[in-house]
């Protein structure tokens, strides 16, 4: 059997003890059955040596040919399929071969096959071993594609790994700065309690970003709790400029999602909306359940897409682009097309409706499908990621 870097479960987790043993049973039946059928023909006790001769023959033979095979199993389809047939038609003419000379020697003395009546079992002999070779090509292509699937598994955890830690990353760092520079300014105005305040939210925020669970995995209601920490520090830079909503469905609030996925739209929102207005500018966080999909978004009263604002969906992107890029990646990989990431204009909005914002605002809208864990798991959960906080809906 070929060698595999990462062995498959159950029966096949060891491969060599799995080939021996259909080999040994596979064999062992042959003789068992080859036997009954001679003496259930009244061809006598004396029949039983022949068929212990070719079964050894056979399982010879076989042994032979899974060290050939094993050889060129790898090799292009063309060169698989002709090597093989060769392999198999040489085998059976050996076969048929001994298998006559046994019949003729053991069970029919007076008998003495000549040229072509060698190939008198060759039907035989090319079925056996026919049937013999189609179960280990089969065997061993499952064991190869279980192979495969499991590395391409394992790579692909090991990017969605380093696309979340490249996120975090790019997270924390500016982010961290402003935090503790406004903590400093705290701390020089003798405003204590506020710098406590904002040290506790702080590092609660910084537990989940950095020590989440290791699939980069998590629930709507701790997503949307690490979404109030970090918009609550903010808060202590932009005051009342930075308002904010959760609109949070109870029925998806134990639903799972990739860890930090709307972190970067919330980010960009107070980026490209709060920051550059005097007045400042509101934001929303929805989630909600459609039939059987989970819909995830982020709106703001900016000024809305333009040319400094990144947008996932332009074929040249502006801008620090990496948060939405990695958004779209990461969808790509937990659920492959089925979902959507759009970048829209808010023209939804009730304050942009009726002309309170000063802008056009920006909608982000997530749909994937809907994955609800168990109450236990939603536990297990919220003790990895720290510290809860109160999810407003």
């Amino acid at each position: 059997m070929a060698a595999a870097e990462n062995a498959p479960k159950g029966f096949f987790a060891d491969k060599n003890r799995a080939f021996w043993t259909l080999q040994i049973a596979g064999w062992a039946g042959y003789f068992l059955l080859r036997s009954l059928g001679g003496l259930a023909n009244r061809m006598g006790i004396s029949f039983i040596l022949p068929t212990i001769l070719v079964t050894v023959t056979g399982f010879s033979i076989t042994l032979l040919m899974a060290w050939a095979y094993r050889a060129i199993i790898r090799m292009k389809p063309l060169w698989v399929w002709t090597l093989s047939l060769l392999i198999l038609a040489g085998a059976a003419i050996l076969f048929s071969a001994i298998e006559v000379w046994a019949h003729a020697t053991f069970y029919e003395p007076g008998w003495r096959p000549q040229g072509i009546e060698f190939f008198g079992a060759i039907l035989l002999t090319l079925a056996i071993l026919g049937a013999w070779s189609g179960l280990y090509y089969g065997i061993n292509y499952y064991l190869l594609l279980d192979e495969q699937a499991e590395r391409f598994e394992r790579m692909a955890a090991q990017a969605n790994s380093a696309q979340l830690e490249m996120l975090r990353y790019q997270i924390n760092p500016h982010f961290l700065f402003n935090t503790l520079n406004s903590i400093s300014t705290l701390v020089l105005l003798s405003e204590t309690e506020k710098a406590n305040t904002m040290l506790s939210r702080l590092s609660s925020f910084l537990r989940y970003s950095l020590v989440g669970e290791r699939e980069g995995q998590a629930t709507v209601a701790q997503e949307i709790q690490a979404l109030q920490l970090y918009l609550e520090i903010e808060r202590t830079r932009f005051e009342d400029r930075l308002r904010t909503r959760f609109d949070i469905a109870p029925e998806v609030l134990n639903a799972r999602i990739p860890s930090l996925l709307l972190q970067p739209l919330v980010e960009n929102a107070v980026k490209y909306a709060v920051t550059p207005l005097e007045e400042g500018a509101d934001i929303w966080v929805t989630a909600r359940r459609l039939g059987d999909r989970l819909e995830l978004s982020v709106a703001d009263t900016g000024p809305g897409l333009g040319d400094t604002r990144p947008n996932p969906d332009k074929a040249v992107p502006t801008g620090t682009n990496v948060g939405l890029a990695n958004i779209r990646e990461r969808l790509q990989q937990a659920y492959g097309d089925d979902h959507r990431f759009e970048i829209l204009p808010n023209a939804g909005s009730p304050l942009v409706q009726t002309g309170a914002a000063k802008g056009p605002g920006v909608l982000a809208v997530i749909e994937i499908p809907l994955q609800l864990v168990s109450a236990a798991e939603a536990a297990r959960a919220d003790r990895l990621a720290g510290p809860s906080y109160e999810v407003v809906q």
